[in-house]
């Protein structure tokens, strides 16, 4: 279990260092890419979340892998923070409250649309599973006919 944790942190990590490096924050400048890496690390790990729990077959270190490391270490609240004081630091009020507050409220749809396209998936998985047992019992079609 630390394992799989330590993996998916160390890839998560990574991807968020190497972002940072490829889309670096100018001086007192909107912070983009934090901004970008933490509301797409909500949808992501809603997503995950779903899929792992509700759509895939059971799994004993998936959740920890992709979910608390990878995901825990993608996002960043601790640089979040540091990003907003900074901008209060450099006078740019306005800004600043801009990134608290609008990674705040992206960081929630995000979720919420990463929930909706997890429950998406499962809704149309079971929809299949339906439409293929009935027609098993019609015999009339293949499978891959019924799933399209």
């Amino acid at each position: 279990m630390l394992g799989a944790v330590a993996l998916g942190g160390f890839a998560g990590g990574e991807a968020r260092y190497l972002l940072g490096l490829a889309f670096p924050t100018p001086h007192a400048g909107f912070p983009a890419t934090t901004f970008a890496i933490n509301v797409s690390g909500a949808f992501i790990l809603a997503l995950l979340l779903v899929l792992i729990l509700e759509v895939w077959p059971p799994t004993k270190y998936l959740r920890p892998l992709l979910c608390t490391g990878f995901c825990g270490a993608y996002t960043t609240f601790s640089t979040w923070m540091v990003d907003a004081d900074r901008l209060f630091a450099a006078g740019r009020y306005g800004l600043a409250a801009a990134d608290l507050f609008g990674a705040l409220a992206a960081g929630l749809a995000a979720t919420v649309l990463g929930l909706t396209c997890g429950r998406a998936v499962l809704t149309y998985r079971k929809r299949a599973a339906a439409r293929l047992e009935v027609s098993e019992q019609q015999g009339e079609h293949s499978e891959s006919e019924v799933l399209r």
